[in-house]
């Protein structure tokens, strides 16, 4: 997914008027707007995997926000946050599963030597370079911590 493509995506929503999904976007394209900025002001130009990084800052908000509003039984915002987080989702690659991920947490335990859980810090460091942008980090971790155990 580029810049460009996201704009575009803007543009249709808006003359569909899917006021959901053009609000999303719109947030989307205002955070990128402001990675820009902070990577190099206005001579920078998000690459692909800038707008990667960013959409998955954006769901990482809206996983992390589901999960204050259900502690608050806030559920109408558990919903919008929801209904927000499946329409970036679709912009992201697929995601791993867990089978996958534990497979590749296996690999990385055997070729770093990790015996206990004060060695995560050498599996992560190997396991997150080939499930960056693929897999959420926090089930990673999750994961890792695990098998460590």
């Amino acid at each position: 997914m580029t810049k460009a493509e996201l704009r575009d995506e803007l543009k249709k929503s808006m003359l569909a008027r899917d006021s959901e999904k053009t609000s999303v976007l719109r947030m989307v394209i205002s955070a990128l707007g402001y990675y820009e900025i902070e990577k190099g002001g206005a001579n920078y130009e998000a690459t692909d995997e800038d707008v990667k990084a960013v959409l998955q800052k954006q769901a990482k908000q809206r996983r992390d926000s589901i999960e204050q509003f259900k502690a608050g039984g806030r559920d109408d915002l558990v919903q919008n946050e929801s209904k927000e987080l499946a329409l970036i989702e679709a912009y992201l690659p697929a995601q791993m599963g867990e089978e996958e991920i534990s497979k590749l947490v296996a690999e990385a335990i055997a070729s770093t030597g990790a015996t206990s859980a004060q060695d995560m810090g050498k599996v992560m460091g190997a396991l997150m370079p080939k499930t960056k942008g693929k897999a959420d980090g926090g089930l990673v971790s999750k994961i890792v911590r695990e098998k460590l155990q």
